[in-house]
This record gives structure tokens, sequence and C-alpha cells, in this order.
């Protein structure tokens, strides 16, 4: 009891000691914040006309207005709802995909090992813009049918990763001692192996977010994701990008971009610090 209080207390000072990680829980709660509760507060309508177009920023409004005359600050924080929720899918339904064949492939090796694996590779293969696009593309345009390219893009990584960590896993004594006493595969997997193999994969996952963020913003600025008049953050970006001398129009989204990718950054930094035993 007093060892787990005092492994505990360790854990909670060492988060308290880092800024990093404590600034990137700032972000992300803010972002998640704004995202459930903008509706609450939001002083304009995301979809709505609220002044003249291109209107520079003022105290009015505060990151100017875009071409059709709606107010970018207002479609900035709407934008978190599509960037978060994009990425939390993308990430949680990757890890899960990933992680079970990566499982199996490293438990049972053979040609089941073999067959995953290339199927791996074949797809690590290619650049994931470029793969992300031409599923994307050919599933046709839309936020849903973006999230899947992303997906069929992001799996591979973390089968990989689970693999390596269960093959690291398998050939310690007590695996080998529990194998003895009878354990089953499923057993042996689900309650020796996999425990001691996902600290790797829960701090790649968080440090994916920022890239799935921006992965998922730029399937929709060049089209492929969300569709107008959402206000996606990609989407915003490309349609700054049109009017490029009217800087506030993308400059909103894109610091926003910035900041959710550093802040998921710093967490994932953090994680690894505290979770990697080597650092205590």
């Amino acid at each position: 009891m007093s060892l787990s209080i005092s492994t505990s207390t360790q854990r909670f000072s060492v988060i308290t000691t880092r800024p990093v990680l404590t600034i990137g829980l700032a972000i992300v709660f803010f972002w998640v914040f704004v995202a459930l509760t903008i509706d609450i507060w939001s002083v304009y309508d995301p979809l709505k006309i609220v002044g003249r177009k291109l209107l520079e920023p003022s105290l009015q409004h505060w990151l100017g207005t875009d071409a059709l005359g709606r107010d970018v600050l207002t479609r900035t924080l709407y934008g978190a709802r599509y960037s978060i929720a994009i990425s939390v899918v993308v990430v949680v339904c990757s890890v899960a995909i990933g992680s079970v064949l990566g499982a199996i492939a490293g438990f049972f090796g053979g040609w089941v090992d073999g067959l995953i694996m290339r199927l791996v590779d074949v797809t690590l293969a290619f650049p994931p813009v470029l793969l992300a696009m031409a599923v994307a593309a050919s599933l046709g345009p839309g936020l849903q049918n973006a999230a899947i390219a992303v997906i069929a893009v992001w799996w591979p990584v973390y089968a990989r990763l689970m693999r390596g960590q269960v093959l690291d896993v398998i050939s310690r004594d007590h695996i080998e001692a529990a194998r003895a006493s009878g354990a089953t595969s499923f057993r042996l997997l689900t309650k020796h192996i996999l425990p001691l193999s996902w600290t790797p994969t829960i701090i790649s996952a968080t440090m994916d977010f920022g890239q799935v963020v921006l992965l998922a913003a730029s399937l929709s600025f060049i089209g492929l994701g969300a569709q107008p008049p959402s206000p996606e953050w990609g989407a915003m970006i490309s349609d700054g990008a049109a009017h490029f001398y009217s800087w506030w129009v993308a400059f909103g989204p894109g610091i926003a971009i910035l900041s959710l990718g550093l802040g998921f950054n710093f967490i994932g930094d953090a994680l690894r610090d505290i979770l990697d035993p080597r650092e205590h």
C-alpha cells in the first residue's frame, strides 16, 4: 500500500514539475472547452453574414470578416469541433486497428505475421499525404470520407509499433513461466503481454493528434475534406489563400492548428519522460 502511494506521489511530483505538460494540457483543454461550449457564449453565427466582406480586424470583429462577410474569429472557434472530432476518431480507430493487428502478428508469427506486415509495408511505401488524397478522392469529398482516408494511412504505424513491443515482451522469462503454467494464448496476450506493450503506443498516439489535425486540414484545403460552408480550419485557410492580401482570413485557423498541434506534442513529450522507467 505504501509503495503504491509512494509511486503515485512520485509521478504526481513529476507531472507538477514539468511546465511543458502544464502548457500542453492548458492548450488542449482550452480548445476542448471551446468546442463543447461555443454555442452558449458565441456572439455571432459562423454561417451568417455579419458585416461587409473582407473587413480588417477591429474591436467589433477581432479577426475581421471573410469573403462572404462572416466573422473569422467565430468560424475559427467553431472549427475546433471539426478538428478535434476527426482527430479523436482517427487516432482511436487507428490505434485499435493497428494495435490488434500488430499484436496478432507479433504473437503468432509465421504466415500471419508475414501477411500483416506485408500489408503494412505496402501502405507505408506511399507518402501519407498522397495516399490519403487518393483514398479521399476515391470515396468523394466530405469530412467522414476524409477521416476514413486518414485512418487508412495511420493504422500501419501502430501495427508496426505494437508488433515490435510484443516481440520484445514475449521473450521475457515471466511469459515463458505463464506459458508453462498452462495459460491460454488469449490470456497470455491480454493479461501478460499487452499491459506491458501499451506505453509507446499511448505516447505515439498523443503526439499524433496534432499530425492528424494537420493532415485532415490539408485534405480540406484541397477540397477533399469538409465542404463549404462548414467552418473547418483547412477549408478556411484555402479561402484565405484565395484572398492572399487579406491575411486575417487564414491567420485565425492557422494559429489554431499550430497551437493545437503544439499542445498535443507537449503532452506527448512529457508523457514519454514520465512513463519511461529510464527517466526515474
